[in-house]
């Protein structure tokens, strides 16, 4: 049984973490492989809802750090995800509108890290991201965020559109960070909010800012059109923290 950090090899190890409870983020399984304890994986991960990733040989034996991975790795949260309730029990104990941070396909382990630690520090009840085409709650996210995830609920979700809308019945409004919408310093950031931000390659999907109730854009001054996702982040993170804080 092999654990580096969040990466757990071998049939055995991988179904023995799955039932005891520990929370897989990521299965990578050889394409093709019908053996039977491999469909004992395939299917007690599906019971946990957790995304199955079908992949060659050489790829695994890349991955691998024991050369015995026996067609299967899985890749293990450090961190226990929160439940959705969580983030409103904590803005609830504040006494605080809650203001959420929700992440579109945010891959990079130390800009999730940053997020969160940013997040906690401009006063965020909370952090959501995708389950699908995003890094999860790995050893290096762990590190990154300084203790953050200790504070800081984070949720993961099937559809990050899906819960936009659900949010917005609880009265959230939503603002997505992206170039070419309105300069921050000209919204009304206050109230329940859910803040966007995409990676820095593709920002925020098509169908998620199309669930945003405002697009928001940094006012930039240099030679280069993009920040880095954890300091967009942190730039309009902290421009709701000052309105809410001079708005009392």
């Amino acid at each position: 049984m092999s654990f580096n950090e969040s990466k757990i090899e071998g049939r055995n190890a991988v179904l023995e973490a799955m039932r005891s409870g520990k929370t897989i983020d990521r299965l990578y399984v050889l394409d093709g492989c019908q053996d039977g304890p491999v469909l004992t994986i395939k299917r007690e991960a599906r019971k946990q809802d957790t995304v199955i990733k079908y992949v060659e040989k050489e790829r695994l034996d890349q991955m691998s750090e024991t050369g015995h991975h026996q067609g299967v790795i899985a890749i293990s949260a450090a961190y226990d995800y929160s439940e959705m309730e969580d983030i409103f029990a904590l803005a609830e104990k504040k006494g605080e509108p809650p203001f959420i941070v929700l992440l579109d396909n945010i891959e990079d382990p130390h800009n999730l890290g940053a997020i969160i630690r940013t997040a906690n520090l401009c006063g965020a009840h909370g952090v959501i991201i995708p389950k699908q085409r995003a890094v999860g709650l790995t050893a290096t996210v762990a590190r990154t965020s300084a203790g953050a995830l200790n504070y800081t609920p984070v949720v993961k979700v099937t559809n990050l559109a899906k819960t936009i809308e659900e949010l917005k019945e609880k009265g959230l409004w939503f603002v997505c960070g992206d170039m070419g919408g309105t300069t921050m310093y000209d919204l009304d950031l206050t109230g329940p909010i859910g803040l966007v931000i995409g990676n820095e390659g593709d920002g925020v999907g098509r169908l998620v800012k199309e669930k945003c109730d405002f697009v928001a854009s940094i006012p930039m001054k240099g030679d280069i059109d993009s920040l880095n996702a954890s300091v967009a982040m942190g730039v309009m993170g902290f421009e709701i923290a000052r309105q809410r804080l001079y708005k009392k």
